[in-house]
């Protein structure tokens, strides 16, 4: 099957800041291609889907609109506008730091992910800087967790967006990260951890450390502790998914209100006071384009740490 068109070519606009989405139709046994979206999407009724269509929400990848008898074809690409009934606010914004023609750096609040998925749609910051900037072309260069707030690069443009994502393909960004992690009296922390992360097979959420030969690595250093808590500088080489989380609750330093590592929590467990204790600091990168040096920092901080009481 042919590649999806670029952005300005879909066949659907973007509609307040969501672009369409969009699933390919692989060779089965259904019937009609309404036949195929129920199965395929169970969450979301026959009437519903019947609705979209008869709004002109639901076309092939030619842009012409798929009817409710239209029979199933492949291969096919069909276009589709997704929906939520209710989504609930992540009450905190995003900062916009630089903007030029080509780059967009934005400093991320915690809880809100980067980019639409499962329960967040308008509540992502990819939506909300569209809908803010007008910029349909806007595409995240690098991701970070939905719970960790600090730096991610957006790319403006389609025509040089290669550019910078080879910069992080070629690990030639520089990354720092502060992180807020539990701690006890006589710990010591190697200077690099490297280690085998792998998806955890028993839980889609979560990633785990197996023996085998390394494929992440994260440069650690301790800026302070007082009691039960210290502050780290994390430096990631590599750009695991999860890394820094699952590296330090395996050496024993889990971050602080982290609701996967070392225990998931239930879900729906958000609490707005507690955030998760990790901040994507700093970026820089010599620009592909102009060769500048660039470095950009988040104005953000982790809580100070509270002193130990001292002794009566």
């Amino acid at each position: 099957m042919s590649r999806p068109p670029p952005p300005s070519r879909l066949p659907l606009p973007t509609r307040d800041g969501v672009g369409a989405s969009c699933v390919a139709l692989s060779a089965g046994p259904w019937p009609t291609i309404t036949d195929f979206l129920v199965q395929r999407f169970p969450a979301v009724s026959r009437a519903d889907w019947l609705a979209r269509m008869g709004a002109g929400d639901v076309v092939d990848e030619h842009g012409v609109p798929v009817t409710e008898a239209r029979r199933y074809q492949s291969p096919l690409r069909v276009y589709y506008y997704r929906a939520l009934d209710a989504e609930t606010p992540v009450p905190f914004d995003e900062v916009i730091l630089f903007q030029d023609a080509h780059l967009l750096v934005v400093d991320k609040p915690h809880f809100l992910p980067v980019t639409p998925s499962g329960k967040y749609l308008q509540q992502s910051l990819l939506v909300r800087l569209k809908r803010r900037l007008g910029i349909e072309a806007l595409v995240p260069i690098h991701r970070i967790d939905r719970e960790t707030a600090g730096l991610v690069l957006f790319s403006v443009q389609a025509a040089t967006r290669g550019a910078y994502q080879q910069l992080f393909a070629e690990r030639a960004v520089t990354k720092h990260y502060e992180a807020v992690v539990a701690w006890r009296e006589g710990l010591a922390l190697p200077a690099v951890h490297r280690s085998r992360l792998v998806d955890d097979e028993e839980c889609f959420l979560r990633m785990r450390e197996v023996p085998g030969e390394a494929n992440s690595e994260t440069r650690l250093q301790l800026v302070e502790a007082r009691g039960d808590r210290a502050r780290l500088r994390l430096s990631p080489v590599t750009g695991r998914r999860h890394q820094l989380r699952v590296q330090c609750a395996a050496l024993g330093v889990p971050i602080v209100n982290d609701q996967i590592y070392p225990r998931l929590l239930p879900p729906g467990s958000d609490d707005h006071a507690r955030p998760l204790q990790l901040l994507a600091k700093s970026l820089a990168f010599t620009d592909p384009l102009s060769g500048d040096a660039r470095r950009f920092e988040s104005p953000r901080n982790l809580p100070t740490l509270a002193p130990v009481p001292s002794s009566p």
